[in-house]
């Protein structure tokens, strides 16, 4: 599978885990729940990203056949690898999820290998960057798991004609079927954070919405999301002459006035292969 372009990458230098935007699942009922959400068997692989203090990690690894734990925070990271040795099917890697090769933790691109599940309670900030990696990756994830900010969850699983709905909710349903699962407020996190937050599940799609170059589709739907209040059309006249646009816009049956807001990832699909 094609690169998203460039990643966003830290600098790498380790941060106090109030930098680095970490909350951290405190609540042992609400871990639990989750857990029971996430149910892992013992043939499978699972990736946690932002480990933590490994409460999480810990409880995975007692059901699955593997846990791949990441963690930036030096400090955390070596009690998670005092942890390995307690438990010796938890893998650590020190890293940041953006820059580490993902291909050495047994992710590929389009290989057939072994399929991975994903989880992690994600900074806010960097929610979006993070997934956007991953679904890099989409040929070798079955699942992703993921504790965000609510807001955030909203926009992955909004509908078209949703206010929420917009670049990355066309993003996350072309690689996957996101649901959220059920929200999370914000006393169960130390710190507490000022917003409420959600448990999404992102089952990935085996059979992909032929588009060929999958890298010039995402960009080609960033493009029709640039200016959200303009018209569709006036959108597109920056990839396409007005009167080819106008005949994309018919051809996929769709008003002269829609917006970008208003189409599913179907029409968007059918609008890219027409101007391909």
């Amino acid at each position: 599978m094609p690169r998203r372009g460039a990643d966003l990458l830290h600098s790498g230098r380790q941060m106090a885990p109030q930098r680095l935007g970490q909350h951290f699942l405190k609540d042992e009922a609400w871990r639990a729940r989750i857990l029971r959400s996430l149910a892992p068997q013992n043939d499978q692989v699972w990736m946690e990203i932002g480990a933590g203090h490994g409460e999480m990690t810990r409880e995975m690894a007692r059901t699955s056949h593997k846990v791949i734990a990441i963690e930036l925070d030096a400090p955390l990271v070596a009690a998670l690898q005092r942890l390995a040795e307690e438990q010796p099917n938890i893998e650590v890697h020190s890293g940041d999820i953006l820059a580490l090769d993902l291909a050495k933790l047994g992710l590929r691109r389009g290989d057939g290998g072994e399929r991975i599940h994903v989880y992690g309670s994600l900074p806010y900030y960097i929610t979006s960057p993070i997934l956007r990696r991953l679904f890099e990756y989409a040929d070798t994830i079955e699942s992703i798991h993921v504790v965000i900010q609510s807001e955030v969850a909203d926009r992955l699983a909004a509908k078209p004609g949703r206010r929420e709905y917009g670049f990355l909710s066309v993003l996350a349903q072309f690689y996957a079927q996101p649901e959220i699962v059920f929200r999370i407020p914000p006393g169960a996190f130390r710190p507490r954070p000022k917003v409420s937050s959600a448990l999404v599940r992102l089952a990935i799609r085996r059979a992909h919405i032929g588009v060929g170059n999958e890298a010039s589709f995402i960009a080609f739907v960033g493009k029709c999301f640039e200016q959200k209040r303009k018209t569709l059309l006036n959108n597109l006249k920056s990839v396409a002459s007005g009167e080819k646009a106008s005949a994309a816009i018919r051809s996929a049956e769709l008003p002269p006035g829609v917006r970008a807001e208003e189409l599913s990832v179907d029409d968007f699909a059918s609008l890219f292969r027409f101007l391909r």
